[in-house]
């Protein structure tokens, strides 16, 4: 582990608890203590429900889920939005480092378990969306059902463009004011991200102590194949990171049984904010009970 900087994180916190105030349901906040160090989780919805784990974008932060966490919670499930060890937000790595995918999946393991759920649904968008991906072949019957938010290196690579426009965000001299500039380029003719959100990311990508991104190779097609359990995958048309046509294209292919589409007029992080309505409305009908074998 490394701190990015020495700047306070003071503005961040205060911007994480502003957004996360905006929450249209009472949220509970949760601590898991894992080797790794202490997780947070922000929860909403009955106690007893069916628990639904969102897991966020890089540097997106679990409050990034203000769009969606209420509808999830009033349709009965217990939403448990976790903020990833190591990336900006209110969980604290100052244990053992991750050490590649397998301590990520590990971390993954310890938080449910400390939540005391055997087994939930997932959703992740982005980053998250890949950690889902990959927690769903690790532990497979922990995995009722699993939503895909506009993925990244799930279904296919990034588009060499935006690897090249998103690398003055790993370089030193980082400034909220470059974060807020890729968020805008990303976004283009499409909405523009909350405010409130595009500062919080902003700030957390400048100023927030992080540790190493644990990245690993995109699943192969036979690995995917083994999946069982239903997929949802949304895609956002105007995405900047990948091709939505080639990746919808290839999550038809190896999982034909998926449900799949892309939703237009949104670009990849604005997906979860922006189309609210009908990602909401696609996941909750995703894990209506009625739908369920």
């Amino acid at each position: 582990m490394s701190a990015r900087t020495t700047v306070s994180p003071a503005p961040f916190l205060a911007a994480y608890d502003a957004l996360l105030a905006r929450w249209p349901v009472p949220v509970e906040a949760l601590t898991v203590r894992t080797a790794h160090g202490t997780t947070r989780i922000n929860a909403c919805g009955p106690a007893h429900g069916r628990p639904l784990v969102l897991l966020h974008g890089g540097g997106a932060t679990s409050t990034m889920w203000f769009a969606n966490a209420g509808a999830w919670a009033e349709a009965g499930h217990r939403v448990l939005a976790v903020d990833l060890i190591g990336d900006p937000g209110r969980s604290v790595h100052d244990g053992a480092a991750l050490d590649g995918v397998p301590g990520l999946l590990g971390w993954l393991d310890a938080v449910l378990d400390g939540l005391g759920v055997p087994q939930a649904d997932l959703c992740g968008h982005s980053y998250g969306g890949w950690i889902a991906l990959e927690y769903a072949l690790h532990a497979p019957a922990r995995v009722g059902r699993l939503a895909l938010l506009d993925p990244t290196q799930c279904f296919a690579g990034f588009r060499p463009g935006y690897l090249l426009r998103a690398l003055p965000l790993f370089l030193p001299q980082r400034t909220p004011a470059r974060a807020r500039a890729y968020l805008d380029w990303e976004t283009g003719d499409t909405p523009r991200p909350d405010p409130d959100w595009r500062e919080l990311y902003a700030l957390g990508h400048a100023g927030f102590p992080a540790s190493r991104v644990v990245t690993g190779p995109r699943p192969s097609p036979g690995c995917l194949r083994t999946l069982a359990m239903p997929v949802l995958t949304l895609l956002a048309a105007h995405s900047r990171p990948h091709s939505a046509a080639r990746v919808a294209a290839t999550a038809r292919r190896v999982l034909p049984a998926a449900d799949v589409a892309v939703l237009p007029g949104v670009s990849h992080h604005n997906l979860p904010m922006a189309a609210a309505p009908t990602v909401n409305t696609r996941l909750t009908e995703f894990l209506a009970p009625s739908h369920r074998p």
